[in-house]
């Protein structure tokens, strides 16, 4: 297996364990994806800046959140900017009783020197259906 298709196998594992952290309401396991230095935007405008305020807000929200129904995660496209940088195309969706609702996440995630991958700046877009 080569170097690129070894690191796009690792990051659609960080998609997958924000898949299950997000199922399980856990925010630890959410928290432990994110670089010191991240920048979060969520689905609604609110902008991130850190670790802490990361943090601060999802242990805030997350254990609480109450939906009916399930989420998946996909990393539908992945372009490497360098060799230790990635744009990651994620499809959110949301699947309810009352139908399917859909996100758009952007992660750009680094590679640290051990090469495990985690979020750096993200941007989670809530796909509005007219």
């Amino acid at each position: 297996m080569n170097t690129e298709t070894a690191d796009i196998k690792a990051i659609e594992q960080v998609v997958a364990t924000v898949e299950r952290t997000q199922r399980a309401k856990d925010a630890e396991g959410f928290l432990a994806l994110f670089h010191p230095d991240a920048l979060w935007t969520t689905a609604h405008g609110k902008v991130l800046l850190g670790l802490d305020a990361i943090a601060e807000f999802t242990r805030a929200v997350l254990p609480n959140a109450v939906w009916d129904g399930d989420v998946t995660y996909e990393a539908i496209h992945t372009q490497f900017l360098r060799p230790d940088v990635a744009a990651v195309k994620v499809r959110q969706v949301y699947h309810s009783a009352e139908g399917d609702t859909e996100g758009a996440p952007l992660y750009v995630m680094t590679r640290r020197p051990d090469g495990h991958w985690l979020l750096h700046a993200c941007q989670n877009t809530e796909v509005r259906v007219d």
